[in-house]
């Protein structure tokens, strides 16, 4: 387990964590996640937020100085890791490293758009066909539109794959809390979808708006 040396207060569960497991055990769990990750495996992606989240947060909380705004880019960087995760290759670069710098990447791309979005490339560069760059333009806006918390559950319910305890751990509420505000998102996220004329028919609209 990897030890926490700083704790932001009332923060949604996350860890400014500057420390590193380096352990042989958990660089060999790291690498099999990797693999399984670049072959879809939302368990897989699970596992490594669970490894990494804390210390991308407090990495890009350095950056942003504002604790909701990291709240948020730290979610968006783990979206966006399930499109360029299959860049990475262990060249003599840890994944650590390199999972760090795509967080800069985000961190100072949200400095210089001050977007307050946390969903910006949710669909990487390899979605080019027009008909998706919409859907994933509307499924961001949709996203975007709901309250904070509705937003983060959402994401970490449906693009991380976090069960309703490990929000609950994560965001520091109830169980049964998660759950109400899951439902209210999923209903706000259809609504918007709808209003948009957009249809939940991508992959990542499935996952959002389960049937």
């Amino acid at each position: 387990m990897l030890q926490s040396l700083e704790v932001t207060d009332g923060q949604a569960g996350f860890r400014a964590r500057r420390s590193l497991d380096e352990s042989e055990e958990t660089a060999r769990k790291v690498r099999l996640a990797i693999a399984r990750a670049k072959e879809g495996d939302n368990d897989a992606l699970r596992l490594l937020y669970t490894c990494y989240a804390d210390n991308v947060y407090g990495y890009v909380r350095s950056i942003v100085r504002d604790d909701k705004e990291a709240e948020d880019l730290t979610q968006q960087v783990f979206m966006k890791l399930i499109t360029v995760i299959i860049k990475y290759t262990d060249h003599g670069v840890p994944f650590s490293g390199w999972l760090l710098r795509l967080a800069r990447n985000v961190a100072l791309d949200h400095l210089r758009r001050r977007r307050p979005t946390p969903t910006e490339d949710i669909l990487g560069d390899g979605h080019t066909d027009d008909q998706a760059r919409e859907r994933a333009s509307d499924l961001r806006a949709a996203l975007e539109s709901l309250p904070h918390e509705q937003r983060s559950v959402m994401i970490m319910r449906h693009v991380i794959g976090l069960s309703p305890p490990e929000i609950a751990a994560q965001m520091g509420r109830s169980e049964s809390s998660i759950h109400g505000l899951h439902h209210r998102g999923r209903r706000a996220l259809q609504q918007e979808l709808v209003r948009l004329g957009s249809a939940p028919s991508t992959s990542l609209a499935r996952r959002a708006v389960p049937a």
